[in-house]
């Protein structure tokens, strides 16, 4: 069973053991202890630890050693190198074999104790996917559904940035395309941040008109303009103390981000109206659709800006760059929106949403599920159940690009378009007409008129 905030230490050093494990006691961690790399070792495959604060310097079996080994057997251990003076390469290798990070001997007590509980962090997210990923089991009121869901190398990285962003203040700049999750990533942050008992306020900036998005951050005073009967708290002002989650923020106006970095600068700022200055203490983690550093060239974001709030920045892939993950992600959400707890996928249908692209991401995926379950009537998702955009082959966009080049014939390129998407409705429905049509969104006669038109047969047709 893992235990939550227990660490092991490992050091030739009986001063420097005797000194870390008095340091982590205090930040009431269990301590466990290895003098080599060989005891260590053999720990590590006997319990369970929620880090490895390990020496690069070991007799017997060297820290670099110890360290390939432990990511042999659990990868998923952070791993904290204790490194000397003079050191440089080592470390360098240390990072590239997956150390989480390096503490300098000797060390300052504050950055050893933020590295620690960072790791630490890291680990408790990573456990959290697991749980979803392994109990099957579980109930819905057993289960939170606003969690980061996937186990691909690359959502282990984003694990592992968020792992680093959440106990600081830091600001947080999310990047991704619609539906890839950036506000869940937002909410992980601000749940594992030292402000997770402190308001939590979200406001998306595409939402509410430019003009009155200064009143709703910064708050008005009365008679600032003709409907404001009574003052208003902003929602800085409301948040003071915890956490502001600034969604779309690629589509503030240059005037209202000119505002916004003043109040990053300062942490004050006046209500619309007035001129009492507020002083307010709030994090910011920010959001956007678009490639910021592009808006910054093409003037529409202002850079100063940009560097405040990027101090770190998390990009989430876009679902067709990590399909490894659509499974748990599909395990997901049919236990959140199903009762049926033995509810499966057939391996054709898993199949269908490996091959689609999904230019909608997550959200886009969750919508598809969520129809399938509606749809479906046994205890299995079938293929048939699952209704996705058909979308064209690279070959067919290849050939109806030349043709374009060749002709700019509406009706020929119609055509061509045409019979791509009914050889694909057919190909997906195994011949079923009657499917590939309600697929294609017309009516069983229609369908019979195109194939006779465009002369298309296709193998073991059925009716």
């Amino acid at each position: 069973m893992f235990c939550k905030n227990k660490i092991l230490v490992v050091d030739d050093e009986v001063k420097m053991l005797s000194s870390v494990r008095e340091i982590l006691e205090n930040e009431n961690y269990i301590v466990d202890e290895a003098a080599d790399g060989f005891a260590a070792l053999e720990k590590i495959q006997n319990n369970s630890y929620c880090a490895v604060i390990l020496d690069i310097n070991l007799p017997y079996k060297d820290g670099l050693e110890v360290l390939k080994e432990i990511k042999t057997f659990d990868n998923d251990l952070p791993v904290i190198m204790f490194t000397a003076f003079g050191s440089n390469e080592r470390i360098i290798n240390a990072m590239k074999m997956g150390a989480f990070d390096y503490i300098d001997k000797p060390f300052e007590l504050d950055d050893f104790i933020f590295i620690v509980n960072r790791a630490v962090k890291y680990t408790a997210l990573l456990r959290e996917l697991k749980s979803l990923k392994q109990n099957t089991s579980f109930s819905s009121q057993q289960l939170s559904y606003d969690e980061v869901i996937g186990s691909s190398y690359k959502m282990k990285q984003i694990y592992k940035l968020i792992g680093r962003a959440a106990p600081t203040d830091v600001a947080v700049l999310i990047e991704g395309e619609s539906g890839t999750g950036k506000e869940i990533i937002a909410d992980t942050i601000q749940k594992h941040s030292l402000r997770n008992n402190k308001p939590y306020i979200k406001i998306n900036c595409a939402a509410i008109p430019d003009t009155l998005l200064e009143s709703e951050l910064f708050g008005y005073e009365k008679g600032a303009f003709t409907d404001a009967s009574a003052r208003k708290i902003g929602r800085f002002e409301l948040a003071d103390g915890g956490t502001v989650f600034l969604d779309e923020i690629n589509n503030m106006s240059l005037a209202l981000q000119t505002k916004l970095l003043r109040f990053l600068q300062h942490k004050t700022f006046e209500r619309v109206g007035g001129t009492e200055t507020i002083s307010v203490d709030v994090r910011i983690i920010s959001a956007t659709n678009k490639n910021i550093e592009e808006e910054v060239k093409h003037g529409n974001f202002r850079e100063d800006l940009f560097y405040r709030l990027n101090v770190i920045h998390i990009k989430i892939p876009p679902l067709r760059e990590h399909k490894e993950d659509i499974p748990l992600l599909v395990d997901h959400f049919i236990q959140k929106h199903s009762n049926k707890k033995s509810l499966t996928i057939s391996d054709s249908a898993l199949e269908l949403l490996l091959n689609h692209q999904w230019q909608g991401n997550i959200r886009e995926l969750e919508n598809v599920i969520q129809r399938a379950l509606i749809v479906s009537q046994g205890s299995v998702i079938s293929k048939e159940d699952i209704a996705i955009p058909l979308e064209l082959s690279s070959q067919t966009k290849s050939t109806v690009s030349n043709s374009l080049a060749e002709t700019l014939n509406l009706r020929s390129a119609t055509i061509q378009l045409e019979k791509e998407l009914i050889l694909k409705a057919l190909k997906i429905t195994d011949g079923n007409k009657s499917k590939a049509a309600e697929l294609l969104g017309i009516n069983r006669r229609q369908l019979f008129t195109k194939l006779h038109q465009y002369g298309i047969t296709y193998p073991s047709v059925k009716q």
